[in-house]
């Protein structure tokens, strides 16, 4: 089954802005969410605990680590909020509570 993968705005600038090694590789991790859905997990895929049902892509290249996040909206739709340069070995705060918000809009939005 192949499931369908939709980029918000945020998350594709952000793609954009990444070296084009970890760029591959984010690219690499989207085909993988498109072709395994829900049951693809880590090393690639690790759901939030506490966040709704908000997941993050986990993609690295040598010491360089990034988050994209995403959550699962309908049937066999996936949709990527936003993602940024991981520094930290905590997944950032502020981040998440960005990535919430941009999945809370879509929602509002997609049933108006």
């Amino acid at each position: 089954m192949k499931y369908n993968v939709e980029v918000m705005e945020s998350a594709n600038d952000f793609i954009s802005s990444l070296s084009p090694k970890l760029r591959a590789k984010a690219l690499r991790a989207i085909e993988l969410l498109q072709e395994f859905g829900f049951k693809l997990c880590e090393p690639h895929s690790k759901t939030l605990v506490g966040t709704d049902g908000l997941k993050e892509l986990r993609v690295k290249v040598g010491t360089d680590i990034c988050r994209i996040f995403y959550f699962h909206h309908k049937n066999t739709l996936y949709v990527l909020t936003s993602g940024y340069i991981k520094k930290e070995m905590k997944t950032d705060q502020g981040e998440i509570e960005k990535a919430q918000k941009l999945r809370k809009r879509f929602i509002e939005e997609m049933t108006q």
